[in-house]
């Protein structure tokens, strides 16, 4: 050491740096300013002060070394300079260095040496001694001697009475079971502290209190990593040390927590929490890692976040995704997002919509794959034409669910990636250009729904390839769900077969058809494809076969075809015509009367589709002349009212035709004796029998700004807890799970002290302990405004006694109409509520008659006149369940010989 006089000259320069590690009771690592690159890193030993060592363990390339334990009193050093100095600025002197190239000096808390002196508070707590054969020569030196005496007097650390070993850690480098240590935690968050950073996303842990040391993979990501070579060097992926640098920045050595989600291998997979934030989201939102779909689905947090966090770093372009080109990057924002009507479902994943702009669209569903046979090509045989949507296992069922749940219908399209064509190979046919999209409808994803019900399987994808959906992983959750309760394609039942003949041009099939279909009246059926405005194909489920039907009572201008003389030539507004009738009802359900057939079997007659008659449709719309053959049936007064008034509009087929003098036709309304007068309804609540409570969309403002101005009172004088006594039929408030209070009443009160209420204004019921109930305030009482939670129960249905046909039941009215606006129309009085028809409000379909079509419920029988009609509707829609043998029938008519046993009525 220096003379005291030339203590100045000769004075070590002062250096300052941040605290990376704490390598043990007196060794530091010090991380100096960045210049360009990652910070230079410095070893400081402090000087003059020996503390024990920390437990090592044995080399693996050393077979007899062996694991050597904590000196007594060295992990509390370690704590204490982790505690004091982890992330912390601090100055230091170096005062010598060894010819091994050690630095050894004094180390000050702070910016400047008037700051805490590390060896000195060390000493102090006794967890470390002077440094032995070091004289007092420096009032540094002397002043340690002082130190270490006070804490020698006052049996502090390495001076207490006890031997130490309570200070020993038991470490345990291995886990001998790791899938039952991490279930043994039950997903809960462990005290931990992070003892090395390998990569980004990979750090060695140890677990407090039991001190396992664990290495931790973090759940749903992967950053840059450092490739071994072969000369045993190592080679970083880009930004894999930047990655690193960020996660020991702000974990190294830190105080954490740490959820442990799953393992692989000898790994933990988990979620690593710390008071600052979530270091697993932080590095996908800085662009450091990306998303890893085989353990995205544990990340407990929500794989939302991840996705959010990851899309957020591309969009910015952000590090690993500085390259990164959107997969939709070329399309305009109104191509990417739109609305547009479903007009026809190609497959189960493809579909062709309208745009707003009249275009038609063909849209396919991203990341989903539709059933398709196993080892194709193989089993069937090779004289066979094979019918892709009757012979593909589930084929059908998956077109079926797309098409009642969208034709028609108004959906919301999310582009999320174009599909590029592809040639033929020997194993895969070729593809043309497709748009991949999310298309979902009542805030419902349809790929989802669809693969829920084990009606298509997820596409796996390469790590690095994002042409893929923006809800990948509710799709493989969705996937997971089917698997596991065993449906759809993952169900291990027999598959259905569905025998579906095809009689279109078959005349003497036709003909032994034909009397059954006149006998019948009007008939389901679905229509398949639309050759020309009124020449279609339909699907007969009742009689399972396919039939191409021509309209009657008209003449439709005549399409292009192919004649052995080489291409005729259209007729004006045929394509209109076609379009009109594709739009109308392709794939929709119509009922048709058949009332002949044509030479080339083809049967003749009446298609209704909504209450619309096609035939006088066509005409009204100037797509189609009133044919002679009309005069004979019932709807020719119709169609000739129809046509005159399509003559006086002088558009298409009679936009060349003179104007001739027409008689003014009075047009004859005809009474209807049933009442029918629905009104917008807010369903609230759907109990197990089946009846419902309903707000009043009028009135609904009203009940709004009453909540607000009671809860608005309640905060400014809450009620006294306990203060309030209730009875039965007592009017209250009630403190529901989400916080707020709500308008109840008073059904029973149990002798522990529990309360059956009622909330009047939503239907639903809970019981709740008195402490959760308050008396209602005076202004905002049911004479304020009445009860707006009123019950209903569905008309012409009967439910199933079997609970479990009934939870069925009460499960498919609850997905589709539950906090959902509908129309309501009072049918008639009941024993307990009032019996109606529910309508949804954007289709008009009837909810009843729904159920009753999926053979969920049965039909109840009303002998009233004014109910004929409707109740007809009903039983038609019955008989058609039956005939497919959905759900209640599945087994066939039950009633016949068990209804005494069932309790089931006729």
């Amino acid at each position: 050491m220096a003379s005291s006089s030339g203590a100045q000259t000769a004075s070590p320069a002062l250096q300052r740096g941040i605290v990376k590690m704490v390598l043990s009771g007196c060794a530091i690592i010090v991380r100096g300013q960045p210049r360009g690159g990652p910070p230079p890193e410095r070893q400081i030993n402090l000087s003059n002060i020996r503390a024990g060592n920390l437990a090592r363990r044995a080399a693996i390339s050393q077979q007899d070394s062996k694991d050597t334990p904590d000196e007594p009193w060295a992990f509390p050093a370690r704590e204490f300079l982790r505690k004091k100095l982890i992330g912390k600025e601090v100055c230091f002197t170096v005062e010598y260095k060894t010819p091994q190239g050690r630095e050894y000096g004094m180390v000050f808390l702070g910016k400047d040496t008037s700051g805490e002196n590390i060896a000195e508070s060390l000493v102090a707590e006794g967890l470390a001694s002077r440094r032995e054969g070091v004289r007092a020569t420096t009032p540094e030196q002397s002043r340690l001697v002082e130190i270490e005496e006070q804490a020698r007097a006052a049996k502090m650390g390495l001076w207490a009475e006890v031997t130490g070993s309570h200070t020993v850690r038991d470490l345990k480098y291995a886990i001998e079971n790791t899938r039952n240590f991490v279930d043994s935690m039950h997903q809960k968050p462990v005290n931990a502290v992070i003892e090395h950073v390998r990569d980004g996303s990979v750090v060695r842990a140890l677990l407090l209190p039991d001190f396992y040391m664990v290495t931790v993979m973090l759940s749903g990501i992967k950053c840059p990593t450092f490739k071994r070579e072969a000369d045993g060097s190592e080679s970083p992926e880009p930004f894999a040390a930047e990655a690193k640098f960020f996660t020991e920045s702000r974990l190294l050595q830190r105080d954490v927590q740490i959820v442990l989600e799953s393992c692989h291998n000898q790994n933990v997979l988990g979620t690593i929490l710390h008071p600052n934030g979530n270091i697993t989201e932080l590095l996908l939102k800085e662009g450091f890692a990306r998303c890893v779909d085989w353990s995205i689905a544990i990340y407990t947090q929500g794989a939302e976040k991840l996705r959010a966090a990851e899309r957020f770093a591309k969009e910015h372009k952000m590090r690993i995704w500085r390259d990164y080109v959107a997969p939709t990057a070329n399309l305009d924002q109104k191509d990417k997002h739109f609305v547009a009507k479903v007009v026809q479902v190609l497959n189960a994943d493809a579909m062709v919509v309208k745009l707003n702009s009249g275009d038609y669209r063909t849209i396919h569903l991203s990341s989903i794959r539709p059933p398709r046979l196993e080892g194709e090509g193989t089993q069937q045989d090779k004289n066979k034409k094979l019918r892709p949507l009757y012979d593909i296992p589930y084929m059908f069922e998956a077109r079926e669910f797309l098409r009642k749940k969208l034709v028609g219908k108004k959906v919301n399209v999310n582009v999320d990636y174009i599909r590029s064509a592809s040639a033929a190979t020997d194993t895969v046919p070729a593809f043309s250009e497709r748009t991949c999209a999310t298309v979902a409808i009542g805030g419902i994803n349809i790929a989802e729904a669809l693969v829920s019900k084990g009606l298509a399987t997820v596409i796996r994808y390469r790590q690095d390839d994002d042409q893929r959906s923006s809800h990948y992983d509710e799709l493989l959750a969705a996937e997971a769900r089917a698997i596991k309760n065993a449906k759809g394609l993952h169900s291990k039942k027999e598959v259905p077969i569905h025998r579906v003949a095809d009689i279109s041009g078959d005349t003497q099939k036709a003909k032994q058809f034909l009397p059954f279909l006149q006998r019948a009246g009007r008939s389901e059926a679905v229509v398949e494809y639309v050759f020309s405005g009124s020449r279609l194909k339909l699907y007969m489920p009742k009689e399972t076969c396919l039939i191409t039907f021509l309209l009657a009572g008209i003449e439709c201008p005549r399409g292009t075809r192919n004649i052995p003389s080489g291409v005729q030539e259209g007729e004006p507004f045929s394509e209109d015509a076609m379009f009109f009738t594709k739009e109308l009802v392709l794939q929709r359900e119509v009922e048709v009367e058949v009332e002949a057939m044509d030479k080339a079997g083809n049967f003749i007659g009446w298609l209704h589709v909504d209450s619309v008659n096609l035939s006088v449709a066509l005409v009204e719309h100037s797509l189609s002349k009133v044919h002679f053959t009309a005069e004979r049936s019932n709807y020719y007064k119709t169609l000739v009212s129809a046509e005159e008034g399509a003559k006086q509009k002088k558009d298409k087929i009679w936009s060349k035709c003179e104007e001739q003098p027409v008689e003014e036709v009075v047009a004859v309304v005809e009474e209807k004796d049933r009442n029918v007068s629905y009104k917008p309804v807010l369903v609230t609540e759907i109990m197990d029998d089946l009846h419902f409570y309903v707000q009043d969309v009028e009135t609904g403002t009203q009940l709004e700004k009453l909540m607000e101005s009671m809860r608005s009172e309640i905060a400014s004088n809450p009620p006294l807890e306990g203060s309030f006594s209730p009875r039965r039929g007592d009017y209250c408030i009630a403190k529901f799970v989400d916080g707020e209070w709500y308008r109840a009443r008073v059904e029973k009160v149990d002798s522990a002290a529990k309360v059956h209420i009622f909330y009047i204004d939503y239907g639903n019921r809970e019981v709740l302990p008195s402490t959760r109930l308050g008396p209602i305030p005076p202004p905002f009482s049911v004479r304020t405004l009445p009860a707006q939670a009123i019950e209903y129960c569905f008309a012409f249905i009967q439910v199933p006694q079997d609970d479990d046909a009934r939870t069925d039941v009460v499960d498919n009215v609850v997905r589709d109409i539950q906090n959902t606006q509908c129309l309501l129309n009072v049918e008639h009085a009941g024993g307990g509520c009032p019996h109606v028809t529910l309508q949804f409000a954007d289709s008009k379909d009837d909810v009843g008659l729904g159920l009753v079509k999926e053979g969920l419920v049965m039909v109840e029988v009303r002998k009233e006149k004014q109910f004929h009609k409707v109740v007809a509707e009903y039983l038609s829609a019955q008989e058609s369940a039956k005939a497919s043998r959905l759900n209640l029938w599945r087994y066939g008519d039950f009633r016949a010989d068990d209804a005494d046993e069932f309790g089931y009525s006729r």
